[in-house]
């Protein structure tokens, strides 16, 4: 190889390095690992520009929750040792909140947790009945959202309401704001701010989809003194939240979580919450008397249906029919009458039995409610003053109520007349069906059809019909042939007393 080649090829290759030696200088910063690259991560601006309305809504939750939330505490609950029915395992649809529990050996309590709201700053809560229930003396301790935790001392309880207050020692705790339940309606967006499945301080959030919710889950021992008005919402809540606090958009609690609608256990789309002004009047008779103070009109009743309202002249389905008034009560001494239908009361509307039971409990005995009473087509006013339940008188044990059904053999004296429109056989009274029932007069329901309009409304077998509407009935022949006169959309009101002796009404409308 000549030198001029030589010199040529080293040339070449010097200019190749010092060419690859400025490329790779190009890309700052670059090594062979690459170490120290200044890379600017996602784009350079949003892709969407904040909507005003939407940063505040945003703002909003925030404020609610930061503001809610301290005054809101876990409970947890160390309970007496009892079994358990598969019932309380999680099978019945309206589910109380309590079932997230340790279930320990026999003889060993149980524990269980859930919420409660601090209602005054030296340390009330309100809480549900069945969160504290069956604890131990010294078995409820409070844990603050600031995880600083207090032993619990129950105040006391009302089952009728499923509430609660208990009591830690310490002052100037974050208070709820309680705001007026009565402002609430359907299409209102509400916050849950509770403790479920053990995550402290937790917020979810949803509307409110239902109102005057009659659950019957409230255990009262059948005696309809159960108060069951709750709120429906679908803010997610699970076994935990129980006792804690349903909010409105202002941070003011408007209800107490309580239960939900599940087949499992767990949350599956509604919820269920006591109105707070129901509770606040419970939680300030329990801290003021130690007990609930309510007034009661003393009658049985029921909420008016469309079959009722036609039966009974009225023009639209509305206010709560009375089955029965019970001797020597506030109603009876008010001049109110078994037929009655209430339609307002203090010129509130009231359209279902609990709704009623909500507005009077709110009353303390010695206080007067005006009422204004649907009575034969006309409207007339009543003034009640309330009194104390006296339980003793009111409640009939349940064994007391079932008596045996007559059989046709032992009524074969009287003729047994079929009346096809309503599905019933009937018989008139025999001397021993009157002993038994302690009535001189009425006919016999002695069978009711399967799907028929008899059993659709109620009528049982064993009842007796006293009267069709304003007409007392006394055989079975009398019945049939008022029935006979009545048109196909024709509604009737039946006077029936059961087996247990008590009146109540039936109302039925003739098939077309």
């Amino acid at each position: 190889m000549s030198v001029r080649s030589v010199v040529t090829a080293v040339l070449l290759i010097g200019l190749g390095i010092i060419f690859g030696v400025v490329l790779v200088s190009s890309f700052k910063g670059v090594d062979a690992s690459f170490a120290g690259e200044d890379v600017a991560l996602g784009a350079a601006s949003p892709p969407i520009k904040s909507n005003a309305t939407l940063l505040a809504l945003n703002e909003a939750f925030h404020n609610i929750s930061k503001e809610v939330t301290p005054t809101v505490v876990y409970i947890t609950v160390e309970a007496k040792p009892q079994s358990r029915s598969d019932d309380e395992d999680g099978q019945r649809f309206f589910h109380f909140f309590p079932d997230f529990r340790f279930e320990a050996p026999r003889r060993i309590p149980e524990v269980g947790a859930g919420s409660g709201v601090i209602i005054a700053p030296n340390g009330y809560i309100m809480t549900n009945n069945h969160v504290i229930d069956n604890a131990k003396s010294d078995g409820i301790k409070v844990r603050l959202s600031d995880t600083r935790e207090f032993r619990g001392k129950l105040v006391g309880t009302d089952k009728l309401t499923d509430l609660a207050v208990i009591k830690i020692e310490e002052n100037y705790l974050p208070v709820a704001s309680l705001g007026n339940s009565d402002d609430v309606d359907v299409g209102h967006l509400v916050f849950a701010i509770g403790n479920p499945l053990g995550l402290q301080s937790t917020v979810t959030q949803g509307i409110v989809s239902a109102l005057g919710r009659p659950l019957r889950i409230i255990e009262d021992n059948n005696t309809g003194y159960a108060i069951e008005n709750f709120i429906q919402t679908d803010a997610a809540v699970n076994p935990g939240n129980s006792g804690g606090a349903l909010v409105n958009i202002r941070g003011e609690v408007v209800g107490i979580n309580t239960a939900i609608a599940t087949t499992n256990a767990r949350y599956q789309g509604y919820s269920f919450a006591i109105p707070i002004n129901l509770a606040r009047k419970v939680a300030n008779d329990i801290i003021k008397y130690g007990t609930v103070r309510r007034g009661y009109i003393g009658v049985r009743i029921r909420s008016v249906d469309a079959t009722i309202a036609k039966a009974q002249g009225l023009e639209k389905t509305q206010g709560v029919f009375v089955e029965d008034v019970n001797a020597g009560s506030a109603g009876e001494d008010a001049g109110l009458e078994a037929g009655d239908i209430i339609l307002t009361v203090d010129g509130k509307e009231v359209n279902t039995a609990n709704q009623l039971q909500t507005v009077i409990a709110s009353h303390y005995p010695g206080e007067s409610v005006s009422l204004k009473v649907w009575r034969k087509k006309k409207i007339v006013e009543k003034k009640v003053t309330l009194k104390p339940r006296e339980d003793e008188d009111e409640i009939v044990p349940a064994r007391e109520r079932v008596r045996k059904v007559p059989e046709s053999g032992e009524n074969a004296s009287t003729k047994r007349i079929e009346v096809e429109e309503l599905g019933i056989a009937i018989r008139s009274l025999d001397a021993r069906t009157q002993k038994q029932y302690d009535i001189d007069k009425g006919v016999l329901v002695d069978d009711v059809q399967m799907m028929s309009t008899a059993q659709d409304r109620g009528l049982q077998k064993g009842d007796v019909i006293v009267a069709l509407g304003d007409r007392n009935v006394g055989t079975a022949e009398e019945f049939k042939s008022e029935v006979d006169k009545l048109k196909p959309g024709d509604a009737v009101m039946l006077r029936v007393k059961g087996q247990d002796k008590r009146t109540r009404f039936v109302a039925i409308e003739m098939p077309k």
